[in-house]
């Protein structure tokens, strides 16, 4: 099969790749039909993250090839969607609802597990990991919110439940890339007020009212704090959810949050620290880290298919599996907020 390769920094060539099969009876084969490039792969891209050579990409969505003895939730012809991480749903930690901290479970398109930028993946663990997309004749425009509901969404939604945003809440969300985004439409789907999106770029701008930003906040670093501050009465927002992870989205999320409030923050953090002269003397709290998508996929898949939200409105720029460095390049020159990939039908 063909399928999207790291090479190191700078180096994405799609090349190929032994077709996936069943090893385990638990085992299932996707042949995948829309993914895309996350900011997390722009890390690797750059150099600054380490990555294991071979496949990447773990956001996707496709349909049953194969499925092994043991599976029953999925079938052949099911359109399904993956969540970034795989899980056995079975251990303590996947129990407790935090599958994307399964003890045996792990991210697609890394150290060898297939990955969501090629052709076909073979997804371990496919009753605990797939979830089943009814069937229907869905719009394109439905079919690229599945895709954002593999990652993008549930990240953006982590950071909301985890900074507890509720109806009325004054909430600022810091970063204003896709999962920024999405966390916009998640402080709205959970009840808040105000809304405050921290963005300079007036494409991604739009798109955050849209979606239901009452506020754009343009400022930066210590001036965005002392705007947020005045436009609160001094008091700070209600939550901050952080989306980024740099030290200054870090130190502007801890800036702007309200005395007993917490930081939802789903950045990954590169050199960011937290802050614990705020922390203990504002009671700040922090909370976040990888979304546990498998447990938030379905009410999100739910709202996708009625129409609630529309998180695929991120998508910008699109390519087929051949031009794929192009959609790295896109996002990684800021000519696009989020790609998505055409690989299969």
């Amino acid at each position: 099969m063909r399928a999207t390769l790291y090479g190191g920094p700078g180096d994405i060539t799609v090349g190929e790749r032994p077709d996936p099969h069943l090893e385990k009876p638990t085992d299932a084969v996707v042949r995948v039909t829309l993914g895309c490039v996350c900011g997390s792969d722009l890390w690797y891209y750059r150099g600054v993250n380490p990555h294991a050579l071979g496949p990447i990409g773990h956001e996707f969505i496709g349909v049953v090839e194969q499925v092994g003895v043991d599976v029953t939730t999925v079938r052949p012809g099911d359109l399904v969607v993956a969540p970034f991480t795989f899980c056995d749903g079975t251990c303590a930690n996947c129990r407790a609802g935090w599958t994307g901290n399964c003890l045996n479970g792990g991210s697609f398109g890394n150290h060898g597990v297939d990955g969501g930028q090629g052709e076909y993946v073979k997804v371990p663990y496919a009753d605990a990991t797939l979830v089943k997309v009814p069937s229907g004749d869905y719009s394109d425009a439905v079919m690229k919110s599945l895709v954002a509901v593999s990652d993008v969404m549930c990240t953006g939604h982590h950071a909301a439940v985890s900074a507890g945003v509720k109806p009325g809440d004054t909430v600022a969300v810091v970063g204003d890339g896709a999962v920024g985004l999405c966390a916009v439409i998640a402080a709205k789907r959970l009840g808040a007020e105000r809304i405050m999106s921290l963005s300079r770029n007036p494409v991604r701008q739009a798109l955050a009212r849209e979606f239901g930003a009452t506020d754009i906040i343009a400022e930066r670093g210590d001036d965005a704090i002392k705007l947020i501050m005045n436009m609160t009465g001094g008091l700070g927002v209600d939550a901050a959810l952080e989306c980024v992870g740099t030290g200054q989205s870090m130190a502007t999320a801890f800036g702007i949050a309200r005395v007993g409030s917490i930081v939802g923050a789903v950045g990954v953090p590169h050199d960011s620290t937290v802050p614990l002269q705020t922390v203990i003397f504002h009671n700040v709290g922090l909370r976040g880290g990888v979304a546990p998508a498998r447990r938030y996929i379905p009410e999100l898949l739910d709202d996708v298919l009625h129409g609630r939200i529309n998180p695929g409105r991120v998508f910008d720029y699109e390519t087929g599996l051949d031009d794929i460095k192009d959609a790295y390049d896109a996002m990684i020159d800021r000519r696009a907020t989020k790609a998505l990939v055409r690989i299969g039908v």
